[in-house]
């Protein structure tokens, strides 16, 4: 009808969906990552895009080289992963910043302030910093999807791979985003170019220079990025901010002066100057490392920063409101509310491994996973967790260091899709140098920790097409291992009968105890349990492996949960009067 308005539509979404939503609005055409909490549910909303090609990659690496390798034939790629997993990716990273892009190249990386899902808190700024490549750091929904959009125009006109910052908070929070359309980028054509891509010693010294060209130009250039923007109020207080903080600074202090930066690496050096020459107190605001401050400071400007923040944790409105302007709100906590920490859940196979690593009585190395929670109470079996892979790898450190007879009353415990990531290498490394020791591989068939994704083992690929399924027994062997053993997790009398012969000999032994995750599909549950009341003694040993779906009764009396019951009979190998049956 003419004269009728544009229709408009927008959605709901998730920052970690706004961000795929700007993949396939910008014309996006390959994606790659591993999954990673607060990333996940990138690449797991990418792959509901048929004109994207999507992948769960082995680990972060290999992502970040897939995405290269698209982004040198002449598409639009992207690269996603949680902070630590940019560990993994370096090594290609600061390559990449030398090589630049031909197509354009994202990488989205999510940090987590606060520790909700990590091993630690570090700060993507400061890799990006010194790996030279700029950093876009949206604040709500809405810009994830269009900071996306601007980063592979920033990418191809500046010729550099883009990181955009995301947190938990950012990817794990809704807003409103307008939606558009697809663009169709053409492929760009591919032209070899030794000097670009090859990064042989006298090409990367040429391509450093560029680097630093690159530099000065984004410097200079981003003080005109629409993405950077002042808000004049009262110029009495001025603050600096980017991302999620944004949000806490405008609703804990309406009234002041605000540059919010859009581009965090390098910084609009020019509009950072002028901002603060208009304000009479300048403060900065920014989650976890002083990154911002530290080169704000270093260019003689005043600013109050690190000395009234912290750098832990996620920030808060209330927290600037106690740190800026002095006040205090008081909160009355709820009495009564249990403390409920993290627990492997009813029926968990890892639980019934833990349960005979104790009683054992032995140490174990681990790893990144729902299984790192064999560490707390009552299982308190697992010792170390470094990083994806590092179980075997300390395992044979502590073996090189203290002996063959030590290393007996330790084993290594890594998941399937963890020992894919980066395990292989380390059981490699072990059978290269003449190590021994035992190295359980907790085969739940899923990336469970991250929400349940498939891996190169389960048979599955990210858009759901069936595929060829790593033999992780096969794939052992086929390294050198001599001694493999596949046991099914739940069989408590073989499981600890391998473990025993394990550990006790002077080889290499793997074992993959295998049973599906209990949330999977596939998990059928077959039976459930109950305690006739009339034979349990109430001894209290069926509630040693820590089954959340057992409790005891103010009387004493020990039930069975029917609702979360999983039926995995762990409490019934443990119960020596016969007092829990089965449901009939």
């Amino acid at each position: 009808m003419k004269g009728a308005a544009k229709v408009t539509t927008k959605e709901l979404m998730l920052g970690n969906q706004a961000f795929a939503r700007g993949a396939y609005e910008a014309g996006c055409k390959v994606s790659a990552a591993y999954p990673g909490t607060p990333s996940t549910e990138i690449s797991e909303n990418i792959a509901k895009y048929d004109e994207i090609y999507s992948e769960w990659s082995p680990n972060e690496k290999v992502a970040l080289e897939v995405a290269i390798g698209a982004s040198i034939s002449g598409v639009r790629a992207l690269a996603s992963m949680k902070h630590v997993g940019l560990n993994v990716a370096a090594d290609p990273l600061f390559t990449a910043s030398y090589t630049g892009v031909n197509g354009g190249l994202v990488i989205i990386v999510a940090d987590d302030p606060g520790l909700y899902s990590s091993q630690n808190e570090q700060d993507t700024r400061a890799i990006a910093r010194a790996a030279k490549v700029p950093v876009l750091e949206p604040s709500d929904s809405a810009e994830a999807k269009e900071f996306v959009k601007f980063a592979y125009e920033l990418s191809e006109k500046y010729d550099t791979p883009v990181i955009i910052r995301s947190t938990t908070r950012l990817s794990h929070s809704q807003g409103l985003v307008e939606l558009s359309d697809r663009i169709d980028i053409e492929d760009k054509p591919y032209n070899r170019d030794i000097a670009k891509y090859v990064m042989m010693p006298g090409n990367a010294k040429g391509r450093h220079l560029a680097v630093e060209k690159r530099e000065l130009a984004l410097i200079k250039d981003s003080c005109n990025f629409p993405i950077n923007r002042v808000e004049y109020n009262d110029t009495k207080i001025g603050i600096i901010t980017s991302g999620i903080p944004y949000q806490y600074v405008k609703e804990a202090l309406p009234e002041v002066s605000v540059l919010k930066l859009g581009t965090v690496n390098p910084l609009p050096k020019g509009l950072i100057e002028e901002f603060a020459s208009r304000v009479e107190k300048l403060y900065i605001v920014e989650e976890l490392d002083p990154i911002i401050e530290e080169q704000v400071k270093s260019w003689g400007i005043n600013a109050i920063g690190k000395e009234i923040f912290t750098v832990q944790g996620e920030y808060s409105a209330n927290m600037l409101r106690k740190a800026i302007k002095g006040e205090d709100i008081t909160y009355h906590a709820v009495e009564g509310i249990p403390n409920r920490p993290p627990i492997l859940c009813p029926g968990c196979p890892h639980r019934s491994v833990y349960t005979i690593l104790k009683k054992l009585k032995l140490h174990a190395a681990g790893d990144i996973g729902c299984y790192t929670l064999g560490a707390v109470a009552p299982l308190s079996v697992v010792d170390t967790t470094i990083c994806m892979g590092a179980s075997i790898s300390t395992l044979h450190g502590i073996e090189k260091a203290k002996g063959k007879e030590y290393i007996k009353d330790w084993v290594a415990v890594i998941g399937d899709s963890t020992f894919l990531h980066t395990g292989v290498n380390s059981l490699i490394n072990m059978v290269y140098n003449k190590s021994t020791g035992t190295v359980l591989i907790l085969d739940n068939s899923t990336t469970g920790m991250t929400g349940h994704q498939d891996h190169a083992a389960t048979g599955k690929t990210l858009k759901g097409e069936v595929t060829y399924a790593v033999d992780l027994e096969k794939l052992c062997r086929a390294i050198g291992v001599p001694n493999v053993y596949v046991v099914n997790a739940y069989d408590g009398k073989k499981l600890e009968q391998t473990i025993k012969e394990a550990v006790a000999s002077d080889e290499i032994a793997v074992i993959i105890a295998q049973a599906p995750c209990v949330l999977l599909k596939k998990a059928s549950i077959t039976r459930k349990y109950y305690i006739d009341q009339e034979k349990c003694k109430k001894c209290g040993l069926c509630m040693k492996p820590g089954c959340p779906a057992k409790t005891k009764n103010e009387n004493g009396d020990i039930v069975i949960n029917e609702t979360m019951c999983n039926g995995c009979s762990l409490c019934v190998d443990f119960c020596k009067f016969d007092a829990i049956k089965a449901i009939e």
